[in-house]
């Protein structure tokens, strides 16, 4: 069984050959401005565009929490936009981050990914904006990607 990989870097910039995921945690109410996303829209313009257009249209399709949505942006690239968050602020209800939707999303992710052959790259979801704790995220990483033979390579910024 593999492990997770942890690397500094760019997760919007993924080592390795063959078809990549880049994976991330969105927000339920169709807000795309802060964190992560923003290196995203710097590099491609096509999963915010998604992401708009399925939160608008969110009336006739799955987007919800758990939903996962899965952009082409390069002939081996793709981004998984993971519905994971309530909202987008720490109020009465706590942190936005929802584990159980998170985890939901890794499944999505995981069978797009063995359908693709690819590997996963990742920031480390849910632990910036959305006020996660890497100690609940990635044991999910594990059970989800990694016991399905999954490579995942989570990038530190810096």
């Amino acid at each position: 069984m593999s492990e997770i990989t942890y690397v500094r870097g760019d997760a919007t910039a993924p080592f390795g050959q063959g078809v990549k995921v880049i994976a991330h945690v969105c927000n339920d109410i169709g807000g795309w401005g802060k964190g992560f996303v923003l290196a995203l829209s710097r590099r491609w313009p096509e999963p915010e565009r998604a992401y708009r257009a399925w939160h608008r249209d969110r009336a006739a399709n799955d987007f919800g929490l758990g939903a996962a949505q899965f952009v082409q942006v390069e002939r081996y690239i793709w981004v998984a936009n993971m519905i994971g968050q309530r909202g987008t602020r720490t109020g009465s209800n706590g942190v936005p981050v929802r584990y159980e939707a998170i985890d939901t999303a890794l499944a999505r992710l995981a069978d797009k990914a063995l359908d693709l052959g690819a590997s996963v790259h990742m920031p480390r979801i849910g632990c910036g904006l959305a006020g996660g704790k890497w100690s609940r995220v990635e044991p999910l990483l594990t059970e989800r990607l990694v016991r399905r033979g999954i490579p995942v390579t989570v990038y530190d910024h810096g």
